[in-house]
């Protein structure tokens, strides 16, 4: 899913604090208005989102090829508690079960992915295509129409067949974009008749900033300076590639539509009477969405991008610009490839300028020459990255437009996790979360941002890439401790289906009554779940009594973690309870 910066969370922190502790900084200033009750237009589709390796499990079943993230997480110390996707949801036995909730929601779409090794096992068309991988998909595909859900899919969400890394380097070798696209054909043409909205990429920044630059992300790649744009350089020609693929071959016989998925937070000037500090906000920008957006839908790099990356490449004594080049033919060939834009937003970021000097040797974040800062006071529930900054939503949805020419837009990716030992099913931070960003949406279309539908992330709790399972999204909690993945609703699930239902916010009174009653609702999630864990606990607690086997740390794992949470299960009810009558 997502894109955790990589700009160190001390190093944030502590400007954070410095520019703070200033008497001529006022936070406030930069205060967005107040929540807008209104409803969406007629058709307006409303959808949860998925990706195959967060979500299936069965990494080496029924003729699955490897991914790279099956053996980046196989790799001790890449990802948090050494976690994998091996078996994560079981989504991949579990397609009726997630149907089903997907039903009980009254969803328009879902948006999932399409795992290439699991239909391509090397990656390569003439290698072999696995019979048993069309399949899952066609039945879920099948699934979703015959219960009014429209499919929206998305052919690459990171999970690069492992043979193409070891042959070719990945996204640093040019042969990628004609496997992908010989990917994608067989994908229009085994699927095409049904699925009507492609997305070629999800967040293609991360793939190049955090596979090929930090090495955060599989394939684990540290090549500072070159590599990311070098990588970003492939993937936007593969998207042209696929796109006049299906224009050519495939348009006018399935009538659907070819898209990108690309994640953005918004950069707001710390100053916004400093001049630097607005230039640095928009580079921030530039550098993150526009980086893809803009040849996308004008034919060429940001000009910021192109200056700042050349300049820094010469100070660096370098013959040529560490960003390549697209010749006038290749300009001409991407720009347009866009029928509809994916947007994935989380967050904001306040950006003032900073000046790197070139001899701390080439690195994208360098490059940009600025600084991101977070306001201490802003909610941060979950994740180190994700703080709740709704006015950005709009501000950002608005900067598409201004530069895009005002493309359809479909809201691909917007939630917020929480970070906790001990389950919580009563999630009023993410129900928050969702009613002012979901405002905010509705907001930048009455400025007239052209916004089709919008997707929550996620349907379920999964894995979550080098955060392994420590960090949940879902609108659905899933016990990962016990081997069949059980689903409880949060009381975010029953929130989300109210705003559908009502295609909004009709008015305030409804809004908070749908609030107190998704809060009651929890409450009988939590003592589902508690009393499963109590039957798992007591379930291992005989099994490692007659283990002479056992170790100090299967102990903790299986019988302490379980207990704790359920007393945490227990006392959040508690507390739930005690809240409500207050409220009454």
């Amino acid at each position: 899913m997502l894109q955790p910066h990589v700009l160190s969370v001390c190093h944030v922190l502590v400007l954070v604090l410095c520019l703070s502790a200033a008497e001529d900084f006022d936070w406030t200033k930069n205060d967005r208005g107040s929540f807008y009750y209104g409803t969406f237009p007629t058709g307006f589709s409303w959808g949860v989102g998925s990706s195959a390796y967060q979500t299936e499990g069965a990494w080496d079943k029924d003729g699955k090829g490897m991914s790279i993230w099956d053996v980046f997480s196989h790799k001790e110390g890449k990802v948090i508690y050494n976690e994998t996707g091996d078996s994560s949801c079981e989504g991949y036995y579990k397609v009726k079960d997630d149907i089903a909730l997907l039903k009980e929601l009254k969803l328009n779409h879902y948006r999932f992915s399409i795992s290439w090794p699991r239909i391509m096992p090397t990656g390569i068309k003439s290698d072999h295509v696995n019979e048993k991988g069309i399949k899952y998909y066609d039945d879920l595909i099948n699934l979703l129409l015959e219960n009014k859900i429209t499919p929206i899919v998305t052919l690459y969400h990171w999970d690069l067949p492992q043979v193409l890394q070891e042959k070719y380097g990945g996204w640093q070798n040019l042969s990628m974009i004609n496997y992908f696209n010989d990917y994608a054909n067989l994908c229009f043409e085994r699927f095409g008749n049904r699925v009507k909205y492609w997305l070629t990429f999800n967040n293609p920044w991360s793939v190049a900033v955090e596979g090929y630059e930090t090495g955060e992300h599989a394939p684990g790649m540290k090549l500072r300076g070159s590599a990311p744009y070098k990588a970003a350089h492939y993937i936007i020609k593969t998207h042209a590639k696929v796109w006049h693929t299906y224009d050519n071959q495939w348009r006018s016989k399935q009538k659907g539509m070819v898209g990108i998925s690309l994640n953005g937070d918004w950069g707001e000037p710390v100053d916004i009477t400093s001049q630097k500090d607005i230039e640095a906000a928009e580079r921030y920008i530039q550098f993150y969405l526009g980086w893809f957006a803009t040849p996308i839908f004008n034919g060429d790099y940001p000009q910021v991008m192109k200056d700042y990356i050349s300049r820094k490449s010469a100070q660096q004594g370098l013959g040529t610009s560490r960003l390549p080049t697209f010749s006038s033919q290749e300009k001409s060939y991407i720009k347009g490839t866009c029928d509809f834009l994916g947007i994935g937003h989380f967050t904001t970021r306040y950006i003032t300028q900073k000046n790197f000097p070139a001899s701390q040797g080439p690195s994208y974040f360098t490059d940009r020459d600025l600084v991101e800062l977070v306001d201490p006071r802003w909610p941060d529930p979950g994740s180190e990255w994700l703080y709740s900054v709704p006015w950005g939503f709009r501000s950002l949805l608005n900067f598409v437009k201004t530069h895009y020419g005002n493309p359809m837009i479909y809201v691909t990716e917007n939630g917020v996790s929480e970070k906790m030992t001990c389950t919580e099913l009563c999630d009023d931070w993410r129900m928050q979360y969702f009613k002012e960003y979901i405002s905010e949406m509705l907001k930048a279309m009455k400025d007239g941002v052209n916004v089709k539908g919008y997707t929550a992330w996620s349907l379920l709790d999964k894995f979550e890439w080098d955060e392994g399972y420590s960090e949940r999204f879902g609108l659905y909690y899933v016990d990962f401790r016990n081997k069949n993945k059980p689903r409880y609703p949060k009381a975010s699930v029953q929130y989300y289906k109210r705003i559908i239902s009502s295609n909004g916010f009709p008015n305030q009174r409804e809004a908070e009554n749908w609030y107190r009653k998704a809060i009651e609702s929890c409450s009988a999630s939590n003592q589902l779940l508690a009393a499963e864990q109590q039957r798992t606990t007591a379930a291992n607690i005989l099994r490692l009594i007659y283990d002479p086997l056992t170790s100090h740390t299967e102990m903790v794992t299986e019988i302490v973690v379980p207990t704790v949470c359920t007393l945490c299960i227990l006392l959040s009810a508690i507390f739930l309870m005690f809240l409500l009558r207050r409220h009454n």
